[in-house]
């Protein structure tokens, strides 16, 4: 299966439990990989036959800037399901991570793997 991927996008969002955490936006930290077969794409050259990876990043986002989730977890699930929305797309892994949240880190996260069901 093909791979395209969007690496380190930095988002500016609201996303934690603590009031501290609420109160203003923090960084967060995305890596998303899309499966998808792009043969057609590489043979005519057309972006229309692929997924589109600005797209992509455009969603991801609009969304996380606004959302303000508490967890990681439900972040990641967001993602997941704004990629899933191209029917294009078989699969997706996404990862979410908050830097510097644990003293002595460089960041905390999750990974997700999801699969479209058509």
């Amino acid at each position: 299966m093909d791979n395209i991927f969007i690496k380190d996008l930095l988002i500016r969002g609201v996303i934690g439990i603590s009031e501290r955490e609420r109160e203003q936006p923090q960084d967060i930290l995305v890596n998303i990989e899309i499966y998808a077969d792009i043969t057609e794409a590489g043979k005519s050259d057309n972006v229309e036959e692929s997924v589109n990876y600005r797209t992509v990043a455009k969603k991801v986002l609009a969304h996380s800037e606004t959302i303000k989730r508490y967890t990681v977890e439900a972040l990641a699930e967001d993602i997941a399901r704004l990629v899933l929305e191209d029917k294009k797309v078989q699969s997706v892994l996404v990862r979410v991570e908050k830097p510097g949240a644990v003293r002595f880190s460089r960041s905390v996260g999750v990974e997700i793997v999801r699969t479209n069901s058509k």
